[in-house]
């Protein structure tokens, strides 16, 4: 039972709450902008940091689009994972998510059906069921994460992931001709294109680079997870100084903060003329993101 509160509190967590580090990028996109007397940009910004505040407080869902849950998992070197594990986490998120409530979404139906969305939503939010679970491992990735720091705790990390920015998103191989630019450049360019058609900014885009698409949004799906805008790469940085160029700005009303940061995970690769690459964009509310361990 404790394994499944502290599921649908990850639930409403996620979907209420903001990081400081990025309330704080928030506040300082606010100065930016009424630095540089975009009145427009000052106006999307100030209804979003107040949007935060209020869903905070009142524990409201920070968009509409209350997002398809995604659940990353850690255990340390120590710990087995309980025989009811897989149940009491969907069941956890199922009461958060009616508890939330969010948003029904789930279409019914036989798998065609469902393609084609001809019977019609279920009315329960809760049946919208997460996706299959990621179980993390150490290793040599830019978000390579440390599992002997914490070697008798399994930690849960619970995403949520709304549908507009899944649109947008983008997972194809790109022939890297020896050159990280390249393959950088891509993944740029297909952002600044889905960018100006989210509506949704300032944006937290993600990008993973890998070795099949499985591993690059492996890789991407991490890096939103583990990724802090107080600690940003130069790599990161860079990527992030380009899309701002765009100017596209806060809810594309132009502006110099199209995206607050950028997160990249590079993962192994292989000896090919190829690299794979996810990108997604994200939006003003994600990456929406809550963790616990036991």
């Amino acid at each position: 039972m404790d394994l499944i509160n502290k599921a649908q509190k990850a639930v409403i967590d996620a979907s209420c709450g903001i990081s400081p580090d990025r309330l704080k990028a928030y506040k300082n996109a606010l100065k930016i902008e009424e630095e540089n007397d975009n009145p427009n940009a000052v106006w999307a910004l100030e209804q979003m940091i107040a949007n935060f505040d209020v869903a905070n407080k009142e524990k409201l869902p920070l968009c509409d689009d209350t997002g398809i849950p995604h659940v990353l998992v850690e255990v340390g070197d120590e710990r087995e994972l309980p025989s009811s594990f897989f149940n009491d986490i969907n069941e956890g998120i199922a009461i958060g998510l009616d508890n939330l409530p969010a948003r029904p979404m789930a279409v019914k139906g036989d798998d065609i059906e469902r393609i084609e969305q001809s019977c019609g939503l279920f009315e329960n939010p809760s049946a919208m069921k997460p996706v299959s679970f990621l179980f993390e491992q150490k290793d040599d990735s830019t978000y390579g994460i440390n599992l002997g720091e914490n070697p008798d705790k399994i930690k849960v990390h619970l995403i949520l992931q709304g549908g507009g920015p899944e649109i947008r998103a983008k997972t194809y191989r790109v022939f890297h001709k020896r050159s990280s630019e390249v393959v950088l450049g891509e993944a740029i360019d297909w952002l600044k294109e889905s960018l100006s058609m989210l509506g949704c900014t300032p944006a937290l885009p993600s990008i993973g680079i890998g070795r099949s698409h499985f591993e690059a949004n492996s890789l991407m799906l991490r890096a939103m997870v583990h990724g802090s805008l107080d600690t940003l790469s130069v790599v990161e940085k860079n990527v992030t100084e380009e899309l701002n160029k765009t100017n596209i700005g806060p809810m594309g009303l132009g502006g110099k903060t199209t995206v607050l940061g950028t997160f990249v995970n590079i993962g192994y690769q292989r000896a090919s003329g190829v690299r794979v690459v996810a990108t997604r964009p994200a939006c003003f509310v994600e990456p929406r993101i809550a963790n616990f361990e036991f």
